[in-house]
């Protein structure tokens, strides 16, 4: 792999793990938006990558395939005087966990920061190149 398709790679690797922490930090702000504009409780959105070729080559890079909303209902809550609350007093939560969407976050800024180093390791590389050539 050439230095400059590195720089590639890690590029599709940094724009599909920006948006990625977007909408985990969507999912976190929202955990306990009980409606939203649509009057239903907040749907957590989850990022589906995929392969992306570059310059022709099969998987030389990521892309975001999808971004899909989690269809499965939240948790039920008892809070009677709440405003939407149905007949029986319980509201419907948002099915946000926000222990697992910190640990996403984690998870995609270590990778982010990983794609980084990447590129920052193949700019040393290529500056060193440079300095060999001019000696």
């Amino acid at each position: 792999m050439s230095l400059m398709r590195s720089f590639q790679v890690a590029s599709t690797a940094l724009s599909s793990q920006s948006l990625r922490m977007n909408a985990l930090a969507s999912n976190l702000a929202n955990a306990e938006s009980v409606a939203g504009p649509d009057g239903q409780p907040y749907r957590p959105k989850h990022v589906v990558f995929r392969p992306a070729p570059i310059l022709g080559e099969v998987a030389a890079g990521v892309e975001v395939a999808s971004v899909h909303e989690d269809m499965r209902p939240g948790p039920k809550v008892y809070k009677p005087g709440h405003p939407s609350a149905d007949a029986s007093g319980y509201i419907q939560m948002p099915n946000v966990n926000p222990v697992e969407v910190m640990v996403d976050m984690v998870s995609a800024s270590r990778s982010y920061q990983m794609n980084v180093e990447v590129m920052n390791t193949s700019k040393q590389l290529m500056l060193k190149i440079l300095d060999l050539g001019r000696g």
